[in-house]
C-alpha cells in the first residue's frame, strides 16, 4: 500500500483531496471547503434528512445510485465514487443548457412543497434518487419509503409527495451514466488507498487478505463500515480516532451467496441489500426491514456493523438469533463460525479477539413447517429506536410445537433467547391455551430496565403481548385482522 490523495467524482470530473482529517465529514467538506452550501446541517446525527447526498458506485457493471446522509460519511470514504449533491441537479440533461430545473426540483414549486426551504435540498436528492432509479412513477407508498429519512417542519408531506408523480409527467430527464461509470473504471484502477492527514490514519483494502494482513498488523485500529454509528462517535461525543481500516473496499465483504441449505452473507453488504435478501428468504422479514432505520442509514450501513455492533436493541439481531443464525468470524488465514447469540457476552461487548472481524453471517434453510415473525415496536413508525424488537422462529408439526427458538432484543445488556419459554412451548399443541399460559413464562423470562423509551412493566407487557400477536396473525381459529394496515379502508 502506498499513501495517494482521497479521488472522487464530483461536479463532472474527478477530484483530487488531501489534508483534510480522515474524520472531516462530507457535509464539512462540502459546506466549508467545496462552498456548497446547498446542503444543509440539520442534526448532524443522520435523523433529519437536510444533509442528504447521492452516492453512486459501480455495482455489476452498472451505476448504482443511493441516498446517504453526508454528515455521517467521511471524506475519505467518498474515494473511487461520485458525489452528486443539489447543486448538481439542474446540470444534468438539458437543463445545464436551459436553466432548467431538475424535474424532481420542478415538481417542488409546481405543488408548493416548501416554505422555509431548509430542508428541501435533502428531500430533492432523495427523491433524485428515486427518479434515476425508477423509470416509472413509483407507488405512493414506495416515495414515502424513500423519504423515510427527511423531516419536514413547514408545508407537511402531502405536498411533497405530490412532486413526485408532478416531476414524471415532465420530459424525461436522465444522468449521463457512461460518463460517470468512465470516470469509475479509472479510479478503480488506483491503488489501495493509505491516507494520513491531522495525525490519524485511513487505510481502505481492496480484498480480504489484505483487509485480513492489515487487521492483524494494526489490531487497535478502528473498523469502519457504514458510518452511521461510528460518524456519531466524531459528530456528537467528539471523540478522537486514530487509525481507521475501511471495509467499503473489499469485494468479499460484499458477496452475497444462496442456495438450498443457507444464505450466506458478507458483512459489507449494506442493510438495503441484506434486507432484500433476507426478505426473499424469508419474506417475514418485510415489515421489520421497512422500519430498520431510513432509507439513507439503510443505504449507509451494513449488516455485519449492525451485528459487531453489539448494541442491546440492534433490530436484526433477535430475528437472525431466531433463525439460528451463525456469526462468520476472520483472524489472518483462520475462520471460525460462532451461533450468532454465543456472539454477545455482555453489554456491547462481544467475542471478537484482537486482529478478528466480522467476515459474514450465515443463515440455514427454515425446515419445513416454520413460522417465522419478528417485529420492533416502538413510539414511531419511521426512524425510532425500538423499546423491544422480538422474533419468533417455531415448527409446527401436526399443529404441535416440534421446534421452538424465541430472541428478544431492548430487555437486557445483550440480545438474548427466551430459553424458558421455548422449553415450556416444545411438544404442545398450537392453541390459544398454550400461548396463554406461555406468555405467563415470558413476562418473567427477562428483568428489563425502565428508560425513556418504555418502562420496565410495559416491556415485560410488549414480550408476552407480542407471542399473542403470533397466535392471532397465524390462527386458523382467528379471522380478526390484528394490524390497522390490514383492515380495509371504508370508501
Amino acid at each position: 500500500m502506498s499513501e495517494r490523495t482521497i479521488q472522487f467524482y464530483f461536479r463532472g470530473a474527478i477530484r483530487q483531496l488531501e489534508g483534510a482529517a480522515p474524520t472531516r465529514t462530507v457535509l464539512q467538506y462540502l459546506r466549508e471547503d467545496a462552498h456548497a452550501t446547498g446542503t444543509k446541517e440539520g442534526c448532524a446525527e443522520g435523523d433529519c434528512g437536510a444533509c442528504t447526498v447521492v452516492l453512486g458506485e459501480k455495482v455489476d457493471g452498472a451505476l448504482q445510485l443511493r441516498a446517504v446522509n453526508a454528515c455521517l460519511q467521511f471524506v475519505p470514504t467518498l474515494d473511487g465514487k461520485a458525489l452528486f449533491t443539489v447543486e448538481d441537479l439542474a446540470a444534468i440533461g438539458p437543463s445545464a443548457r436551459t436553466g432548467l430545473l431538475h424535474p424532481v426540483q420542478q415538481g417542488l414549486v409546481d405543488r408548493h412543497a416548501s416554505q422555509c426551504g431548509f430542508c428541501t435540498p435533502g428531500f430533492a436528492m432523495s427523491l433524485f434518487a428515486l427518479y434515476e432509479n425508477n423509470p416509472q412513477c413509483p407507488s405512493r407508498a414506495a416515495v414515502c419509503d424513500a423519504l423515510s429519512g427527511n423531516l419536514c417542519r413547514c408545508t407537511g408531506y402531502r405536498p411533497i409527495l405530490d412532486a413526485v408523480p408532478a416531476a414524471y409527467t415532465r420530459k424525461r430527464v436522465s444522468l449521463d451514466r457512461p460518463a460517470v461509470l468512465a470516470a469509475l473504471d479509472e479510479m478503480a484502477a488506483l491503488p489501495t488507498l493509505d491516507y494520513a492527514a491531522a495525525g490519524q490514519r485511513f487505510i481502505a483494502p481492496r480484498s480480504l487478505a489484505e483487509l485480513a494482513a492489515t487487521r492483524l498488523a494494526r489490531p487497535q485500529a478502528r473498523l469502519l463500515a457504514g458510518a452511521t454509528d461510528v460518524g456519531l462517535w466524531v459528530t456528537k461525543q467528539l471523540r478522537q480516532l486514530d487509525d481507521l481500516i475501511y471495509l467499503g473496499a473489499v469485494p468479499e465483504l460484499k458477496v452475497i451467496r444462496v442456495d438450498e441449505e443457507s444464505l450466506f452473507i458478507g458483512a459489507g453488504v449494506s442493510l438495503t441489500d441484506a434486507f432484500d435478501a433476507l426478505n426473499t428468504f424469508e419474506p417475514a422479514w418485510a415489515e421489520l426491514a421497512r422500519r430498520f432505520a431510513s432509507t439513507p442509514i439503510r443505504n449507509a450501513g451494513t449488516l455485519g456493523g449492525n451485528l459487531a455492533n453489539g448494541s442491546p436493541i440492534g433490530d436484526a439481531m433477535p430475528g437472525l438469533i431466531a433463525l439460528g443464525a451463525q456469526i462468520v468470524l476472520h483472524k489472518g488465514e483462520q475462520r471460525r463460525r460462532l451461533p450468532l447469540e454465543d456472539f454477545y457476552l455482555a453489554y456491547q461487548q462481544t467475542a471478537l479477539t484482537p486482529g478478528e472481524f466480522v467476515q459474514a453471517v450465515l443463515i440455514p434453510a427454515p425446515p419445513a413447517g416454520q413460522l417465522f415473525r419478528t417485529w420492533k415496536v416502538a413510539k414511531r413508525t419511521d426512524q425510532d429506536i425500538s423499546a423491544v424488537c422480538g422474533a419468533f422462529a417455531l415448527t409446527l408439526t401436526d399443529d404441535i410445537v416440534s421446534q421452538a427458538r424465541i430472541a428478544f432484543g431492548g430487555v437486557a445488556a445483550t440480545p438474548l433467547r427466551a430459553r424458558a419459554t421455548e422449553r415450556f412451548l416444545l411438544d404442545k399443541p398450537w392453541c390459544a391455551a398454550t400461548v396463554e399460559a406461555a406468555m405467563d413464562v415470558l413476562k418473567n423470562e427477562y428483568t428489563p430496565l425502565s428508560d425513556l423509551r418504555a418502562s420496565a412493566a410495559y416491556r415485560r407487557q410488549v414480550t408476552a403481548s407480542l407471542l399473542r400477536r403470533l397466535w392471532l396473525e397465524n390462527s386458523a381459529a382467528s379471522g380478526m385482522p390484528v394490524r390497522l394496515a390490514d383492515v380495509e379502508t371504508l370508501p
